[in-house]
C-alpha cells in the first residue's frame, strides 16, 4: 500500500509539473499572439483593411441635422449628410464649391413686385429680393436603408404596428416573432434606396420651420427666407393641435409636411428648386454648406415616427439617413460608433492641389489626386473618457491620430525660444507628424458696457478698460495654460477671415507698440498712467479705498483655481482687487444674458468664414440688453458709428471698400475696448505616418472622405511597437523551478526513507516470524 501510494504521489507531482509547463507554454503563446491586448479595436482578422481608428470622449446627443449643432455631432453627421455646397478642401481663403449641385447657385435679383431688375439696378443695390436657383446632380442616391424597402404593395416597413396586428389576427406567430425580435436597423430583412430630388431639400427647410423640432437657426433664417416666419407659426400650431388630438408624442406621430408650402421656397422640377430671400445677404450661401440644409427623405420620417421604432430608440436622431460617403452602421454610444462606406455614393474625386499651394507640401497630397472618394472603407470611433489611456494607445499605433492634452504636451511637443512648436525626438523616431493651425475662433475677456464702473464711452471709462487690457498679459496666459497653443488677438477677426490684418499693420495700438519689427505689449507703467487718468491712481478710488471689480465665471472646479488666481494677479499689478464670482454654467449664462455681470470670459467659433460672423458680436442691435437676452453681443457694446458701419458691411461682397470700412470699425472697437481681446487658439493634431491627406480646414466638416490609410504599414508598426516582454516570465519560471527542486528532493528523500523503513520493518517482521516458528518447533 505504501509503495503504491508513493508511485501515485509521484504521478501527481509529474502531472502538476506537466500542467504547469503547458500553462506556461500557452501563456507564452497567448502573449505572442495577443500583443495587441490594449487595442480598442477588435478587428484583428481585418488588420489590412482600410479602416480609420479614432475616438470620442462624449456621446453625441443629436444626429438629426435639423437640431444638431455641436462639433462632436457634426464630426459624425457631416460624413453622412450632404447639403448643396461644401468647402474646397485645400483653398485659402475658404471657398465654396458644389456638392450635390451641377454648378454654384444662380442669383436673380427682384424688385418688390418680384420682377427681375436691370443690371444697373442690381449694381446699385436697387432690388428687394434675391432668388437662389439650385440645380441638382442626377447621380446622387441615398444609402441602403429599410425606410426605402418596397414591394408591389408599397413600402414594407412604414406601418409596422398595424402589420404586426394583422399578422396576429392571421395567426402567424412566426412572422410576428420575426418582426418583434428586431432591435436594430441591420436586422431588417429588406433595404432600398432612391434618387435625391429637390423635394428632399425643401422638406428639410419645412422641418426647420417646425418649432417642436427646436432648430437653432430658425430665428435667424426666418429673417431672410420669404414666408418662413408665417409658415413656421402656422405649421407649428397645426402640429401642436394634431399631437393633442392624437395623444401621441412627436416621435410617434408622422406629420405630413408635403402638403404644406413655404412662399419663398419653390420646386421647379424634380432636380431644381429656388429659395427667395429678403434683400441681399451674401452669407446665405455659407449656410447652404451646413447640415441644417441637408436633404431629408420623407420616407425616413414615415419610417421612424412609429411606436414600434420609438420603443427601440430608432429615430433620425440616432440613425441618420443620407447620401454622403458613409453611413452609420453601428451606434453604441457607451462603446463605439462605426461608419461604413456608402455603396451608393455618387462619383467624386480627390481634389487637385492649388497652384499656390506651398511647394514643400504639394507632394504629400498629390498621390491621391483624381482617385474616387472615399479612400477608406470604414471609420471606427471608440469611447475614451480619459486622455492618458487615449494617448498611450495612440503611441502604440491603435489610434491613427490624436490631439495633445496638457498631460502629454511635454512628451510630444518642443517649444523653441521664439515660441514655435515642433515635435520631440521621441515623436520623430516613430514617424509621427503634426498639424498646427490657428483656428477661426476667438476667446475674449469681456466688459459689460452697461455697467456703471467698467462700462460707458467717456474717455475716462475707455482708459480704465485700456489699462486692464494691457495688464492682462495674454501672451503669458497662452504660455502657462495653453502650452503656447494660441496667438494674442488684436481684433475680433481671426486669421483666415477677410478683414484680418497681419502684423504689424493690424496692431492694436491701444495695447501694443512696435519695437523695431516686433510688436510688444505696453508697459505696466503705461497701464498705471491710464488707470490714474481714469480716476484710479494706483488702483485707488477717490476715497482711498481699493477699486474692487467683479469677474463672473462658470469655472468652478479645482483645476480652475490656478487660472482664477492668475487673473487676480493681473489685476493686482494695477492695485485693483478682483473678486471672483463662480457659478454653474446655466446660472452664468443667465447672468450674462441678463447683463448682470461686470466682467466675464467667452468665445466664438466661426459659423462661416465672413467678418460679419465676428463683427456682429459687437453690433448694438445684438446686445443682450437690447434683445431681451437673446442677442449674441454679450458685452452690450453699442457704439452708433460702429453700428452704422456694420449695417453697411454686413451684406457687402468682399472688396477693397469693404476692407476699408472694416478697418475703421476695428479702430473704433480697439479704442472703446469692450473686450480685452484675448486670443485665437491653435489646433494641434498628431498623426501617424500611415495616415494621409490631413489638412487643416476648420470650416469643412466632411473631410473623412479625403483620408487615406496604409493599413499594411500600420499593422507592421503595431507589431513592432507592441512586442511582448517575456523575459520576466522566464525569470519567474526559473524561480519556480528553483523553488520546486528542494521540495521535490525533500519529497524524494522522505519517500525513500519511508521505503527503507518499510523494508527494515519487513525484515524484522520476517525475523520475528522465524524465531517464533523455531521456538514452536
Amino acid at each position: 500500500m505504501k509503495i503504491s501510494s508513493f508511485h501515485d504521489d509521484k504521478k501527481i507531482l509529474v502531472l502538476i509539473s506537466f500542467l504547469f509547463l503547458c500553462a506556461l507554454s500557452m501563456l507564452m503563446q497567448y502573449t505572442n499572439v495577443n500583443a495587441s491586448w490594449n487595442s480598442p479595436n477588435v478587428t484583428s482578422s481585418n488588420s489590412n483593411k482600410k479602416t480609420l481608428y479614432s475616438s470620442f470622449s462624449a456621446s453625441p446627443k443629436h444626429l438629426d441635422p435639423v437640431r444638431s449643432y455641436s462639433s462632436n455631432e457634426w464630426a459624425i453627421i457631416s460624413q453622412i449628410y450632404e447639403p448643396p455646397l461644401q468647402y474646397y478642401y485645400f483653398k485659402r481663403p475658404y471657398e465654396l464649391q458644389p456638392l450635390t449641385l451641377k454648378s454654384m447657385p444662380k442669383l436673380v435679383f427682384l424688385d418688390k413686385n418680384f420682377q427681375r431688375v436691370s443690371e444697373s439696378q442690381k449694381n446699385n443695390g436697387q432690388f428687394d429680393y434675391t432668388r437662389y436657383d439650385f440645380e441638382l446632380r442626377e447621380d446622387v442616391f441615398y444609402q441602403p436603408h429599410p425606410a426605402f424597402a418596397k414591394n408591389n404593395n408599397g413600402y414594407l416597413y412604414h406601418r409596422l404596428d398595424k402589420k404586426i396586428e394583422t399578422l396576429k389576427k392571421q395567426n402567424n406567430p412566426e412572422k410576428v416573432s420575426e418582426l418583434e425580435s428586431i432591435k436594430k436597423l441591420s436586422e431588417f430583412a429588406k433595404v432600398g434606396s432612391r434618387q435625391l430630388v429637390a423635394d428632399d431639400y425643401i422638406y428639410a427647410i419645412k422641418r426647420m420651420a417646425v418649432r417642436q423640432n427646436h432648430s437653432p437657426i430658425l430665428d435667424t433664417m426666418k429673417q431672410y427666407i420669404v414666408g418662413l416666419d408665417a409658415f413656421s407659426q402656422s405649421i407649428s400650431q397645426q402640429l401642436k393641435s394634431e399631437l393633442e388630438t392624437s395623444g401621441k408624442s412627436l416621435k410617434e406621430h408622422y406629420f405630413d409636411l408635403g402638403q404644406h408650402g413655404i412662399k419663398g421656397v419653390k420646386k421647379h422640377s424634380d432636380f431644381s428648386f429656388s429659395i427667395l430671400i429678403k434683400g441681399h445677404y451674401p452669407q446665405f450661401l455659407y449656410w447652404m454648406s451646413m447640415n441644417f440644409f441637408a436633404p431629408i427623405p420623407w420616407e425616413a420620417m414615415k419610417f421612424y415616427q412609429q411606436p414600434f421604432m420609438n420603443e427601440r430608440n430608432l429615430t433620425l436622431d440616432t440613425s441618420p439617413v443620407g447620401t454622403g460617403p458613409f453611413y452609420l452602421a453601428e451606434n453604441n454610444p457607451n462603446q463605439r460608433m462605426r461608419l461604413v462606406k456608402n455603396p451608393n455614393f455618387h462619383p467624386e474625386a480627390f481634389p487637385e492641389v492649388p497652384n499656390d499651394f506651398p511647394e514643400n507640401l504639394k507632394q504629400n497630397y498629390q498621390e491621391d489626386t483624381g482617385k474616387t472618394l472615399p479612400l477608406i472603407d470604414e471609420v471606427i470611433y471608440s469611447l475614451e473618457k480619459e486622455s492618458v489611456p487615449l494617448w498611450n494607445k495612440f503611441l502604440q499605433g491603435y489610434y491613427d491620430a490624436s490631439g495633445v492634452s496638457s498631460d502629454s504636451f511635454d512628451q510630444a511637443i518642443s517649444v523653441s525660444s521664439n515660441g514655435n512648436l515642433g515635435l520631440t525626438s521621441a515623436m520623430k523616431e516613430k514617424g509621427i507628424q503634426f498639424l498646427n493651425a490657428i483656428q477661426p475662433t476667438i476667446f475674449y475677456f469681456g466688459f459689460n458696457m452697461a455697467d456703471p464702473t467698467v462700462g460707458g464711452y467717456s474717455e475716462k471709462q475707455q482708459k480704465l478698460r485700456q489699462a486692464i487690457s494691457i495688464a492682462i498679459n495674454f501672451e503669458e496666459y497662452i504660455s502657462i495654460f495653453l502650452n503656447g497653443r494660441g496667438v494674442a488677438a488684436q481684433s475680433p477677426i481671426p486669421p483666415g477671415i477677410f478683414g484680418h490684418q497681419s502684423l504689424p499693420a493690424g496692431i492694436n495700438s491701444q495695447v501694443y507698440h512696435l519695437d523695431g519689427e516686433r510688436i510688444k505689449r505696453k508697459s505696466l507703467q503705461e497701464a498705471k498712467q491710464l488707470l490714474a487718468d481714469a480716476g484710479y491712481p494706483n488702483g485707488k478710488k477717490s476715497d482711498g479705498t481699493p477699486l474692487q471689480l467683479f469677474y463672473d465665471t462658470a469655472a468652478t472646479g479645482p483645476d480652475s483655481q490656478s487660472m482664477l488666481n492668475w487673473y487676480r494677479k493681473q489685476f493686482a499689478k494695477l492695485g485693483i482687487e478682483l473678486v471672483i464670482r463662480a457659478t454653474d454654467y446655466n446660472r452664468f449664462q443667465d447672468k450674462v444674458r441678463g447683463a448682470k455681470v461686470q466682467m466675464f470670459s467667452w468665445g466664438w467659433n466661426a459659423d462661416y468664414p465672413d467678418p460679419e460672423n465676428f463683427l456682429f458680436l459687437l453690433y448694438g442691435g445684438n446686445a443682450a440688453i437690447n434683445t431681451n437676452g437673446s442677442g449674441i453681443n454679450s458685452a452690450n457694446y453699442d457704439n452708433p458709428e460702429f453700428n452704422r458701419l456694420f449695417e453697411q458691411i454686413k451684406t457687402m461682397e468682399n472688396s477693397p471698400e469693404r476692407l476699408r470700412l472694416i478697418e475703421q470699425m476695428i479702430k473704433i472697437a480697439q479704442k472703446d475696448a469692450p473686450w480685452a481681446w484675448g486670443f485665437y487658439p491653435k489646433s494641434l493634431a498628431l498623426y501617424h505616418s500611415w495616415l494621409r491627406n490631413l489638412w487643416p480646414n476648420a470650416m469643412a466638416n466632411n473631410t473623412l472622405k479625403y483620408r487615406n490609410v496604409d493599413a499594411q504599414l500600420r499593422s507592421q508598426q503595431q507589431e513592432k511597437w507592441n512586442q511582448p516582454i517575456v523575459w520576466p516570465l522566464w525569470i519567474l519560471f526559473a524561480i519556480l523551478l528553483i523553488s520546486i527542486w528542494p521540495l521535490y528532493s525533500a519529497y524524494r528523500k522522505r519517500q525513500n526513507y519511508r521505503v527503507q523503513s518499510h523494508q527494515e520493518e519487513s525484515v524484522i517482521t520476517h525475523s520475528d516470524e522465524l524465531n517464533r516458528k523455531i521456538k514452536e518447533s
